[in-house]
């Protein structure tokens, strides 16, 4: 889970985008409609558990409906593979996936490959899988990855993205996929039985590799040279950014630096497919998305869009503060730049 803590820690053609006429030329394949987005992987566990959502108003409203009226047009929702309390399973995947729908919104699916939380500091094989040989855990990729998806076609969901992993810095299924040094040829392997999936069920859908600390251009040259020299698989490139109110500005500035410097050196386009800030800074996190938008957007066909993680979340739901939801109910102005 990502903790209030974790959460402040985390800051995404072959090099023939350039600069020109002072912005950069689009990569062929990136979305056409600017996602404006939001991960709400944790809605319905609220709404069990009694939550409610209310308009300006203060009249109970269906989360997925407010979401959209306030102008998110993207729902991003993670797939667990067999999580003890069945949230995040494909079922549960296909729930809020329907809702999702019926609001009109484009649908952004993350793997983890675990049976729980996975990011840089676990990514824990699912029970079970834990003593398969490699060689069977790059066919449970796929098999895993093609059921769930295949599930969700089935029943008239249409995906537009997907992740195969999730802040996969330091690789995937430990210890067999871990990146470290030099070594991706494990990751590699599974990053392109996921893709393959992905392609077999969905051949429109945009493969996302995904890394937390947006604003590291370090790391993610480190990541992104290892998966073009050993012919990783992917569409977009992903980044996580968790700025706060002191530095907001500097990280913004530094991760579209480096969303630039993707773009220029791998030649796909970019998605911040998480943000957010906590609840009680509301103002400096309007401030924030404005800025973090306007610079996506900047990029052209390259900036795919900005996805918000778990606005919906109740202040302290699980020990999370992150989100955009106030005591009330009600969603702070971080969302308004929507």
């Amino acid at each position: 889970m990502k903790t209030q803590q974790g959460a402040a820690r985390r800051r995404f053609l072959g090099g023939a985008a350039t600069l020109a006429l002072g912005g950069l030329l689009p990569v062929a394949g990136a979305a056409a409609t600017f996602a404006k987005g939001a991960d709400v992987s944790w809605v319905d566990e609220q709404e069990a558990a009694g939550f409610s959502f209310y308009n300006a108003a203060g009249t109970a409203t269906d989360p997925f409906v407010l979401l959209k009226n306030l102008g998110t047009n993207a729902i991003r929702l993670r797939v667990w593979v067999n999580p003890s309390t069945g949230w995040c399973n494909a079922a549960d995947t296909l729930y809020k996936a329907q809702r999702a729908k019926a609001q009109g919104q484009n649908i952004m699916l993350t793997f983890h490959y675990s049976d729980s939380w996975a990011d840089p500091g676990q990514q824990t094989k699912p029970a079970a899988w834990a003593s398969h040989s490699f060689s069977q855990l790059v066919t449970d990729v796929y098999a895993h990855t093609q059921g769930v998806l295949s599930y969700l076609k089935t029943n008239g969901i249409t995906v537009t993205w997907v992740q195969v992993g999730n802040e996969i810095n330091s690789g995937m299924l430990w210890p067999d996929g871990r990146a470290s040094g030099s070594s991706f040829g494990n990751l590699i392997q599974l990053i392109n039985s996921g893709y393959s999936a992905v392609k077999a069920v969905y051949p429109n859908a945009q493969v996302v590799l995904h890394l937390a600390n947006g604003y590291d251009n370090t790391v993610s040259r480190w990541f992104f040279d290892g998966m073009k020299a050993g012919g990783a698989k992917y569409d977009v490139i992903g980044l996580s950014h968790y700025p706060t109110a002191s530095n907001w500005s500097s990280l913004n500035s530094q991760l579209n630096t480096n969303m630039k410097d993707m773009i220029s050196r791998y030649g796909k386009p970019v998605v911040v497919a998480e943000t957010g800030m906590d609840w009680q800074q509301a103002t400096a996190s309007k401030a924030m998305m404005t800025d973090l938008l306007k610079k996506v957007q900047a990029l052209g066909t390259n900036g795919v869009g900005v996805f918000y993680w778990e606005p919906q979340a109740s202040p302290g739901w699980k020990g999370y503060t992150w989100g955009a939801l106030d005591g009330s109910g009600r969603f702070t102005a971080a969302l308004d730049p929507y």
